[in-house]
């Protein structure tokens, strides 16, 4: 009966995302070296849409607003940054300075408007999260700009006069963000509240929330896209009469499905005769709490500056020290990893990959540039003895063993992240990255490791955890 859940999940999931995507033409050019997709129907003529990411982002975590628009007529361009998704060339300068890193992605984004807005009405920007700031200050700077859609939006830049014409966009569970957004309204009006529509001497904005959204899934939220659609369509005098579907939910839907589906595969293994990891309460506690305290003292001082990615230097680090650590004490107390199964491995590879190019389609980078491979191969280095040790762990456990283990490692990288805040502040962005990872591919691991034992899973997870990280983060070269 789950089996066909799963498939019928699956099925109904992959029809929803395959239909927002029908009769548009995707098509990907270069500006530079920077990757455009351009996602638009056959003979579309209607207004020019620049829509740019946020950090660690990539342009199909914004097919979610790029495909509706296309739907409705307009032409829109999604293009990533440097050093994001597959762009080969890296950010570079001082992030925190005006004229660093910001003023380069603020030409990039200049040059990608000069290459498409040639003769038209004036181009409409979208932006998330890192692009909001981005966006503000090129609407600032030039006179080809129309309506600007800023989602989970922060800029220091937003006055009582620019941008003009301005829908904010914010998850329901972004407090600070959604503040931030009514009082860029009430700059124009300050008696507005959210959901207005205020206007003033030519300046036009909108503060909008998305239920039951945050920083992430607001990008698929149905009221924040219908709301930037009219938006869109007001200033250039439009009427759309296009229902936007519920993209969200098919994704979700889909990756449910594909983790469903792993059990009955994993079921087929043979299966090899296991060794029990029995440990005592005490000693749960000292292998999870000791790595999760000493890790951070041990690799902030020794933060080494080789990959460039960031951040990912200390995670590899992190990572190797954490996983070593709990490894020591665990084979102290008489855990076995046993032999290997080389089939299992090949089985959770070639499913993982599955998962990474339906996840890569519809949802969010995967595939890395050639430049990333070595970063990944480094990467690995901690990554597989830390998913050896969190197997061990974690293949007999219940469900409140498993969430603890894992709960360890996050807060062992809240405590680095404490310690070095300025040089280490990124490493908050990975959280989502690893709960994911936990979620879906420590799922189907644990089904492996139940049948062949620990090191099959460990191995190719570890292996997958390094190649999510190494495509995740944008590659950076500083000052």
């Amino acid at each position: 009966m789950r089996t066909i859940f799963a498939i019928i999940i699956s099925l109904s999931s992959l029809f929803g995302l395959e239909a927002a995507r029908y009769g548009v033409d995707i098509s990907t050019v270069k500006v530079g070296n920077t990757p455009v997709t351009r996602y638009a129907l056959p003979e579309a003529d209607g207004p020019q849409v620049l829509i740019a990411h946020g950090f660690a982002g990539s342009q199909q975590m914004m097919q979610g607003y790029a495909l509706p628009l296309a739907r409705a007529g307009y032409q829109v361009f999604v293009f990533e940054f440097l050093g994001h998704g597959r762009h080969p060339d890296p950010m570079s300068g001082d992030v925190n300075a005006l004229d660093g890193t910001t003023r380069l992605l603020m030409e990039q984004t200049a040059d990608v408007l000069d290459r498409i807005a040639v003769d038209r009405a004036p181009v409409a920007l979208i932006g998330h999260s890192m692009a909001t700031d981005i966006l503000a200050r090129v609407a600032q700077e030039r006179s080809d700009i129309g309506p600007v859609v800023l989602i989970s939006a922060f800029s220091q830049v937003i006055d009582a006069t620019s941008p003009r014409d301005l829908l904010l966009v914010t998850g329901a569970w972004e407090p600070g963000l959604r503040g931030f957004a009514q009082e860029a309204v009430q700059m124009v009006a300050s008696d507005a509240v959210e959901g207005q529509t205020v206007t003033s001497d030519g300046v036009r904005r909108r503060a909008v929330v998305g239920p039951l959204t945050e920083h992430v899934s607001i990008l698929h939220s149905r009221a924040g896209r219908a709301e930037a659609l009219a938006w869109l369509d007001t200033f250039y005098d439009r009427h759309s009469d296009q229902r936007t579907l519920p993209t969200g939910t098919a994704i979700l839907g889909l990756l449910v499905g594909i983790v469903l589906l792993f059990r009955p595969l994993a079921v087929l293994l043979q299966r090899r005769l296991i060794s029990p990891t029995s440990i005592s309460n005490g000693q749960i506690a000292a292998v999870l709490l000791l790595p999760a305290l000493a890790t951070p003292f041990i690799a902030v001082p020794l933060t080494p500056d080789i990959l460039p990615v960031l951040v990912a230097d200390y995670l590899g680090l992190h990572l190797f020290i954490f996983g070593v650590m709990q490894l020591l004490f665990l084979v102290w107390w008489g855990a076995r990893v046993g032999g290997i199964s080389w089939t299992a491995v090949a089985l959770l590879i070639a499913w993982c990959a599955l998962f990474g190019f339906l996840l890569d389609r519809y949802a969010a980078n995967f595939w890395p540039t050639a430049d990333r491979l070595w970063i990944i191969a480094a990467l690995a280095l901690g990554a597989v003895p830390y998913m050896l040790a969190d197997t061990l762990l974690t293949a007999q456990a219940g469900l409140l063993r498993r969430v603890m283990v894992r709960l360890a490692f996050l807060v062992s990288l809240g405590i680095a992240v404490a310690l070095d805040f300025s040089g280490l502040f990124f490493l908050i962005m990975i959280a989502p990255v690893l709960v994911l990872f936990y979620l879906v591919f420590g799922t189907m691991g644990r089904s492996v490791a139940v049948r062949v034992g620990p090191a099959a899973p460990a191995l190719a997870l570890g292996l997958v955890l390094a190649w999510a990280l190494g495509v995740s983060f944008p590659l950076f070269i500083g000052v």
